[in-house]
């Protein structure tokens, strides 16, 4: 495991991010870009639940290349973000992938097959000419077949709930995340619970970040945490970055240090 020492730092995180999303998004961000210069990673999904390519989608496009101008930064994010293959043949992987997660589209994946989705994804990039340094699996699932792939691409960076990992030899980067599950009253409640014990044992990490989805903005409850530890760690200052220009700073640290 590799850790730095470097000035503490906050990563805003914004999951599944899509046309179909943004009304959800839209509000929580403004309410960012209010607070000043506040960069975020967008998860970007090329064709959510194979509904929503952005190729039919030319004002969401443009909504996010002028993310891109402001300073923010554009991660793949799977690419159908939804897991439609066989039934799984076990009880584990049954529980990961119907349980835990409708959407773990990377979790069981072949090499060839994540190759070919993960290379789709990189060519949309291309196309619209926005840059592209990380990827990140749906619900933070990869198969080893995924984990394959990504060793043969032009990515810096993938990640799971607590980790960074460098591209391509996997090396993990402590970057521990807060998260919810708020599709019900009581799981907003635990997540409260569990987030902000969470960040008290974290008061002196590095980094930390904060990993929020859509469901989370559809709830006055769980959209005001989210603005209201936003705005605690900055006045805590932490300085706000994205992820790549994070893992670019400890490349420079490490640089200085060697």
């Amino acid at each position: 495991m590799v850790e730095y020492m470097t000035a503490p730092s906050l990563l805003l995180v914004l999951h599944d991010v899509a046309p179909q999303t943004w009304a959800d998004y839209q509000p929580f961000v403004d309410a960012v870009d209010a607070l000043g210069a506040v960069p975020m990673t967008w998860l970007v999904v090329p064709d959510l639940h194979k509904h929503n390519d952005l190729q039919g989608h030319p004002q969401f496009r443009c909504q996010l290349a002028a993310r891109l101008d402001r300073g923010d930064e554009l991660a793949l994010h799977g690419y159908f973000h939804c897991d439609d293959g066989p039934m799984a043949s076990n009880p584990r992987d049954w529980f990961m992938r119907r349980i835990y997660t409708h959407e773990g589209e990377f979790y069981s994946l072949s090499r060839e097959v994540a190759l070919a989705r993960l290379r789709a994804g990189i060519a949309m990039f291309q196309r619209y000419q926005w840059p592209l340094h990380g990827f990140v699996a749906p619900a933070w699932l990869m198969s080893e077949g995924t984990r394959q792939a990504l060793r043969q691409l032009p990515l810096t960076y993938t990640s799971d709930a607590q980790h960074l990992y460098r591209l391509p030899d996997f090396t993990p980067v402590d970057a521990p995340g807060l998260v919810w599950s708020a599709r019900s009253a009581w799981r907003r409640g635990l997540s409260r619970f569990v987030c902000d014990r969470l960040e008290q044992r974290w008061r002196q990490a590095p980094v930390i970040r904060l990993g929020i989805h859509p469901v989370d903005m559809r709830h006055a409850f769980s959209r005001t945490y989210w603005l209201n530890t936003l705005e605690r760690l900055l006045d805590e200052g932490r300085m706000p970055l994205t992820k790549a220009c994070w893992l670019a700073q400890q490349n420079e640290y490490l640089g200085r240090v060697a």
